[in-house]
């Protein structure tokens, strides 16, 4: 069995900083693109930055120059370096695996349970 988990969300004050981690578990050979997507009260899960698994990445327009992905394979984590946060990045916030391999099966589309992020004075 594979899971992710998420870790690093809570409380903080606009302009501030958060970084959230997605450490993915169990016997993993590989995992392909992984990403953040979040959903806020009342509206719809969005795609926050995905990244590849050689290192390319893509941001959501609302976030770019804001927040950083990234990754280590070898630890099978990705990361997400949220700067001048703003309230409006108020969310849960999900990572995502689009393919999880072991030496036994692979699993598609996996999700984490989410963290809260809440950005407010």
């Amino acid at each position: 069995q594979v899971q992710l988990v998420e870790s690093g969300g809570g409380l903080v004050q606009p302009g501030r900083s958060l970084r959230l981690t997605c450490v993915a578990s169990g016997r993993i050979l590989s995992i392909s693109d992984m990403g953040w997507y979040r959903q806020a009260p009342g509206k719809q899960r969005e795609l926050v930055a995905t990244i590849a698994k050689g290192g390319s990445t893509n941001y959501a327009d609302s976030v770019k120059g804001r927040f950083t992905i990234s990754r280590d394979n070898a630890k099978n984590t990705v990361y997400l370096q949220m700067n001048s946060l703003e309230p409006e990045d108020t969310a849960a916030y999900y990572c995502n695996a689009l393919r999880v391999f072991t030496a036994t099966f692979a699993t598609y589309d996996l999700w984490g349970q989410g963290t809260q992020v809440t950005v407010s004075s």
